[in-house]
């Protein structure tokens, strides 16, 4: 009974110091990308992040709204789009200058819809000819799935011989609902004048949760041990992204093109010749 109560002590401190003061930049609630990027130069960013001396080029980053894995995580985890996740990690990594070409692309032709009707001041210069073009344009596509899995009995044991009854009724479900989740990323780099793939690289990331097993001890306990409770499914989905960055830019560092097969030049005829 002892053990019981001091069990259930802890966990109302530990609620009681749940609901204090926000912290900015709490470490815990960042994932893998960091900090921030200006020009060439950046902070905070992962150690993890691979880095160029110097671009390889404009980038566009293109993430399709309309496709399955999207909509899936966006109904089922929230998780929003990719595109300000791979703009951040191209710009700080110095391998790529991005280019917008995505929701800000219309607020730049409103701009100059506004210069035309002269609507602007004058010399506000938005003239033609000022756009740089995006040599590359990246494509992320994302899988993501959660595995039941009874595979951690020996904390459910544990938490039982440590806290008797009530810790054997914890043990025992929070060793049953353990989960695995898993994403898994693609980004495909794709040359935009050509239009041939440059590269291709895949990235996962991985980590585990333990269900609702901790709601048996009340709202209270459970909110207090919430980090314990689940994993936030956006931190999987950055941690394979950048882990797809950077093997592609572990890649890139050796590139070399591929030879024409073409009398002249790509596109021209191949090998593989048919009757």
């Amino acid at each position: 009974m002892t053990k019981v109560c001091t069990f259930l002590a802890v966990s109302l401190l530990l609620a009681g110091c749940a609901g204090g003061s926000v912290n900015m930049g709490s470490s815990s609630s960042k994932t893998v990308a960091t900090g921030g990027a200006a020009g060439g130069s950046s902070t905070g960013a992962s150690d993890a992040l691979e880095r160029c001396t110097r671009p390889y080029g404009t980038l566009g980053v293109n993430e399709d709204h309309s496709a399955g894995w999207y909509t899936h995580l966006f109904s089922k985890y929230g998780i929003q789009s990719t595109v300000p996740v791979l703009r951040l990690l191209a710009q700080q990594s110095n391998c790529f200058v991005v280019v917008e070409r995505g929701h800000g692309f219309r607020h730049m032709t409103n701009e100059r819809r506004l210069q035309q009707a002269g609507e602007l001041r004058k010399n506000s210069n938005f003239g033609k000819g000022q756009m740089v073009a995006a040599d590359y344009t990246v494509s992320p596509t994302l899988l993501f799935h959660d595995t039941d899995t009874g595979g951690l009995r020996g904390i459910g044991s544990a938490v039982g011989s440590a806290f008797g009854g009530l810790g054997s009724l914890i043990g025992g479900t929070l060793a049953g609902s353990v989960k695995i989740g898993q994403a898994q990323s693609m980004l495909t780099l794709v040359d935009n004048r050509s239009g041939i793939q440059v590269a291709v690289a895949e990235g996962s990331a991985s980590s585990t949760s333990m269900g609702g097993a901790l709601s048996l001890l009340g709202t209270h306990a459970g909110g207090a041990l919430g980090m314990y409770n689940r994993t936030p499914e956006g931190k999987l989905v950055v941690g394979a992204m950048m882990d797809s960055f950077n093997n592609m830019v572990r890649a890139l560092r050796s590139y070399q093109p591929q030879e024409a097969a073409g009398p002249n030049g790509m596109g021209t005829g191949g090998r593989l010749k048919v009757n």
